[in-house]
């Protein structure tokens, strides 16, 4: 499984997301500190969840890097994450 199916699989489970779209930006950061061969360093993540409701902007990156800490020790140099609830989006 690739690192971002793993991610996606990950963020599906956790928070039951209304939408979710996790983009492989790698490629953008070629000779960047991080950046490995094939890429699956350097991720984009908007997620739109209910189980985000009531919480800080903190607070929810900390339940995705939480959801995501195995590949955060591993092989993901970079996340950037836009986490709303639902009616937040826009």
């Amino acid at each position: 499984m690739s690192t971002k199916d793993a991610i996606t699989k990950k963020l599906r489970e956790a928070f039951a997301p209304e939408s979710l779209d996790v983009a492989d930006e790698s490629h953008l950061h070629e000779g960047h500190a991080g950046h490995g061969p094939g890429g699956e360093t350097h991720f984009r993540v908007y997620i739109v969840s209910p189980a985000f409701e009531g919480k800080s902007r903190i607070e929810r990156h900390r339940m995705i890097n939480a959801a995501l800490a195995v590949e955060l020790a591993g092989s993901v140099h970079a996340l950037a994450i836009r986490a709303e609830a639902p009616g937040e989006a826009g």
